[in-house]
């Protein structure tokens, strides 16, 4: 084995990794939710802070953005990284840096039912799954929706108070900034419809009101009949409606709204040419009006793929206006990086980074007790031996897996007292992350219609010329 691979499988290890953790405790109940999500191969809601190790570079971009969206201004950044390399975690971890510094902040992972542009209500049940989890510092977990509009009223009333000024009159002078843009006459109304349901007593009209910035009404005439509104949320105006909620938070005293979309990959995946190429123009406006500074304190943040950013044929890059928008700085090259182009790719953790990474993982398993540690620093080394016996560089590169198998691992011992860990460290099973969903893709076809799904294809009777009597059929 040369000296390069033996300084890759078997890190020297940092002297001061179990001192640093023995400083914390970590609730049972924290304990018991990073443990159970890490296990099934999920990110914890909360306690990032305990497993966060590496990219340090990276962390202190997307804080440079969050701090631009706090002064007023916009950004997007497109967050990349292989399959099961962490893009999720570092997008919990900036949502939750985002809340500290009292920016409202909404996430939604993209799904066949939920994209950024369609004709059939996908777009609007993205919006309606962002809106659920609505997040401030105060309300972490979502559903902050009811408590920024509150937030805004309450201080509309302080204002009318300290200036003897009638509070219907404060409330719209606040909201007139508003209704310069597309659809804020009527996002000002229901506001508005909210403060006259505050001031009479009437909670189903400020329930409407919520309501409807959910985007929770369906048709129009209802919403009429409610609010005395005639629009609606629907797929049309999304991406209209975030910017003015961007406005209107801010309006509410806090810095501004940070957008996290993951699970972009959900673009790259559609058959359709055309509804993918749709979802594509609207990212495009997106990335224009971010780099304009035209969506004041609005931050996006998406996570995908390589794939889904560099594939010619189906990818962003397909896209010719995005991908002269995207295309990573020529200079960076040889080691050297650019962080502060719309397109970061997550760097992947060095072994001593997941040397460490072990660590805290144990530490966090003992509920913070080093006297609870189920192996010792020797176990670590082992352990990250054996994970690149079998998978190679993938156990660091994309750790999912690797954290898996070593959860695992502290969970048998836990349960079997006196089992020697070095005879169960060489039978723990890895594989290398791979995403199922990727391979194969089928070719695209050209659609001739702006339906979704392909059309069925022709049925042929039997003795056609095309007939081989299913000679060549295979599962």
């Amino acid at each position: 084995m040369s000296e390069r691979t033996e300084r890759t499988t078997t890190p020297s290890a940092p002297t001061t990794t179990t001192s640093d953790a023995a400083s914390t405790r970590i609730r049972p109940r924290d304990r018991d939710t990073l443990v159970q999500a890490l296990r099934a191969g999920v990110v914890p809601r909360a306690g990032q802070q305990h497993i966060q190790v590496g990219r340090v570079a990276e962390v202190k971009a997307l804080v440079s953005d969050i701090a631009r969206v706090d002064d007023g201004g916009s950004t997007a950044r497109f967050v990349i990284g292989e399959f099961g390399s962490g893009k999720t975690f570092f997008l919990h971890l900036v949502r939750s840096i985002a809340l500290q510094q009292k920016l409202v902040t909404v996430h939604a992972d993209l799904s066949p039912d939920r994209r950024l542009h369609a004709t059939g209500g996908q777009a609007r049940s993205l919006y309606t799954e962002l809106m659920r989890s609505m997040a401030t510092r105060a309300k972490p977990d979502g559903g902050a929706m009811a408590g920024v509009v509150e937030r805004f009223v309450t201080a509309a009333l302080a204002q009318a108070r300290d200036n003897a000024e009638a509070p219907d009159d404060v409330i719209r002078a606040r909201l007139a900034e508003l209704a310069e843009l597309t659809g804020g006459y009527d996002f000002a109304e229901v506001i508005a419809a909210y403060w006259r349901g505050h001031d009479t007593g009437d909670d189903q009209l400020q329930t409407d009101a919520v309501r409807w910035l959910r985007g929770e009404f369906s048709t129009r005439t209802e919403a009429r009949k409610a609010l005395g509104v005639r629009t609606i949320v629907d797929d049309s105006n999304v991406y209209d409606q975030l910017k003015l909620l961007a406005r209107f938070v801010r309006l509410a005293g806090y810095g501004g709204l940070l957008v996290c979309l993951d699970e972009m990959v959900n673009l790259y995946k559609l058959a359709n040419t055309q509804a993918r190429n749709a979802n594509y123009e609207q990212l495009l406006r997106i990335v224009n009006d971010s780099l304009q500074g035209s969506a004041g304190s609005l931050g996006f943040v998406f996570g995908g793929t390589p794939d889904f950013l560099l594939d010619t044929r189906r990818g962003l890059f397909s896209y010719p206006a995005l991908q002269s928008r995207l295309a990573e700085n020529t200079f960076a090259t040889d080691g050297l990086v650019d962080h502060s182009g719309p397109v970061l790719r997550l760097a992947n953790l060095s072994p001593e980074d997941l040397y460490i990474l072990l660590g805290k993982l144990r530490h966090v398993f003992a509920g913070g007790d080093p006297a609870a540690y189920l192996v010792p620093d020797e176990g670590l080394e082992a352990y990250m031996r054996h994970c690149a016996s079998r998978i190679g560089d993938a156990y660091f590169r994309t750790p999912r897996n690797t954290i898996k198998g070593f959860l695992d691992l502290l969970a048998v011992l836990e349960q079997n007292p006196g089992e020697d860990w070095r005879k169960l460290v060489g039978t723990v099973g890895l594989a290398a992350e791979t995403d199922p969903e990727l391979a194969p893709l089928a070719d695209d076809a050209a659609p001739t219609t702006p339906a979704d799904d392909a059309a069925p294809a022709p049925v042929r009777s039997a003795g056609s010329p095309d007939d081989d009597d299913l000679t060549s059929f295979r599962l």
